[in-house]
C-alpha cells in the first residue's frame, strides 16, 4: 500500500454493522493489514460488550465507539469516564443534550486520563449534530426545529465547539460551513457516504468518498457498501483507490 493509500485508509471508518462478535470478527479478518478505523455501534456493543472493543485494540485497530450518549450531565460524565478507560480512540455524545452535558462528558474524559498509564492516548470526543437520515420534513415537523437542516447542524457544531469538544458527526453536505464556522482544526466525521452506484439505503444526505474528502472532511464512515459486499476487502480497496 502506497503512502497516499495508507493516508486515505487511516481516514476511513468502517462501520461494523453486525449483530454478533463472530460476524464482525470475520469482517475484521478480511481487512487485516488495512489501517482503517473500525466503528462499533449500539447493536454490536450491546451484544458483544467492552471485551470486543478491547479485542480490536489488541489487534492494533483504532476504534470509534458510536453510542451517541444523551442523558443528564452526571450520567454522561460517568459514561465518558468508563469509555475513556476502555481505550477507544473516538466516541460521541448528542449535541442536543446541551452545553452542560457536553462539558460533563469532557470532564469524564479528563478524570479518566488523570493518572493514566504511559502510552495512554486521549480519545477524540465528538458531538452528533443531526442524523444523516434526517430530512427537512423530519427536522421541522417531527423534531420541531425550524429552519434548514444545514443551519441546525451548523448551530449545533458551534455549540459543540464552545463546549470544548473536538468535533462533530455531520453529513458531508455541511462540512464546508462547519469548517468556516468552527475552524479547519475542528474535526468532522461524516456518515452518509456511498460509493458511486451504491444503494443509498436509509440515508437522506449523502456523497461519494471522493466528494466528501473534497469538501474537507477529516473522516468518512462507510458501512453497508463494505460489510454487505461479496468481497469486503476488495470493496474497501476500491474505495481507497477512488480517492
Amino acid at each position: 500500500m502506497s503512502e497516499h493509500q495508507t493516508s486515505v485508509a487511516e481516514r476511513i471508518i468502517v462501520a461494523l454493522d453486525y449483530a454478533s462478535a463472530q460476524e464482525a470478527e470475520a469482517l475484521v479478518r478480511s481487512l487485516e493489514g488495512i489501517p482503517c478505523y473500525l466503528k462499533v455501534g449500539m447493536q454490536l456493543f450491546y451484544s458483544a460488550g467492552p471485551q470486543f472493543v478491547q479485542s480490536l485494540k489488541k489487534k492494533g485497530y483504532r476504534v470509534f465507539l458510536d453510542l451517541k450518549m444523551h442523558d443528564i450531565p452526571n450520567t454522561v460524565k460517568g459514561g465518558a469516564e468508563s469509555i475513556t478507560r476502555l481505550g477507544v480512540d473516538m466516541f460521541n455524545v448528542h449535541a442536543a443534550g446541551g452545553k452542560l452535558m457536553m462539558e460533563s462528558a469532557r470532564e469524564g474524559v479528563d478524570k479518566a486520563m488523570t493518572g493514566a498509564g504511559p502510552g495512554s492516548k486521549r480519545p477524540l470526543l465528538i458531538g452528533v449534530t443531526q442524523l444523516t437520515s434526517t430530512n427537512q420534513a423530519t427536522l421541522n415537523d417531527e423534531i420541531g426545529i425550524a429552519g434548514s437542516v444545514e443551519d441546525a447542524v451548523v448551530r449545533y457544531a458551534e455549540l459543540v465547539r464552545s463546549s470544548g469538544l473536538d468535533g462533530v458527526v455531520a453529513s458531508p453536505l455541511e462540512v464546508v460551513r462547519i469548517k468556516q464556522a468552527c475552524g479547519a482544526g475542528f474535526v468532522t466525521v461524516t456518515p452518509g457516504i456511498r460509493p458511486a452506484g451504491a444503494d443509498i439505503g436509509d440515508q437522506s444526505r449523502i456523497m461519494t468518498p471522493p466528494q466528501a474528502f473534497a469538501q474537507g472532511t477529516d473522516y468518512v464512515v462507510i458501512g453497508r457498501p463494505i460489510t454487505g459486499a461479496q468481497d469486503p476487502r476488495a470493496a474497501l480497496e476500491a474505495i481507497i483507490a477512488s480517492v
